[in-house]
């Protein structure tokens, strides 16, 4: 299990942390006692099981974790999770139904929760989406029939389904997957100084930024 991130402020900083010390890093004052205004408050983890997140579209590094290995240059895998969290994701060897490894992911939820319609045929439509010719081995291709292109190209025929209109490669990747990888980005950075350093001390600006992203 990762470590919980949380933040408190003193000395007028915000201090980031994994455990709230009994002093200030800053000042060496004791921080027991502190008023409710000035409690720790935990920053929410950007980071999902795949596996419990239903009718999402999902993203994680192809090797390793985001938090320890993934160095913002590495290649990226996405998939789409079905109703009981297994994965549908499209490699080399074809469309995969992962029932594990998808445990530290960004998530894009694809469904509002009152579509009760569209969730109970979502398992349907994915599965038959994905034992179509087109999602076979030998069409692969790394950079124009990759995992990208099975993923946008089923949430665009549940898109026309509904009558509404598809999205871009583009569209979908501005709207939906930078703020969150941006976020995930800045969440990365505080994570990894907290493990090499026990505390992270923002200054306003700084605090303005975390605020903005976390």
């Amino acid at each position: 299990m990762e470590h919980r991130v949380i933040t408190f402020r003193h000395c007028e900083k915000d201090i980031y942390c994994f455990n709230v010390p009994p002093e200030c890093p800053i000042c060496g004052q004791s921080l027991l006692g502190r008023r409710l205004e000035d409690a720790p408050v935990s920053i929410p983890n950007c980071f999902v099981d795949g596996h419990h997140e239903k009718c999402s579209f999902l993203i994680k590094p192809t090797n390793g974790s985001f938090l320890r290995e993934y160095d913002g240059k590495a290649d990226l895998h996405v998939g789409i999770s079905n109703t009981g969290g297994v994965v549908y994701n499209y490699i080399e060897t074809g469309v995969q139904r992962d029932d594990c490894g998808w445990e530290e992911c960004i998530s894009v939820p694809l469904v509002q929760p009152d579509m009760y319609n569209l969730i109970n045929q979502w398992d349907l439509y994915l599965e038959q989406f994905s034992t179509a010719d087109v999602w076979l081995p030998n069409r692969y291709n790394e950079y124009e029939h990759n995992c990208y292109s099975y993923a946008l190209t089923f949430i665009n025929r549940v898109l026309v389904a509904q009558s509404k209109r598809q999205l871009s490669r583009m569209e979908f990747t501005e709207r939906f997957v930078v703020p969150r990888t941006k976020r995930a980005s800045k969440y990365i950075t505080l994570y990894r100084e907290l493990c090499r350093s026990y505390f992270y001390i923002a200054d306003d600006s700084q605090t303005e930024e975390f605020s903005s992203q976390l």
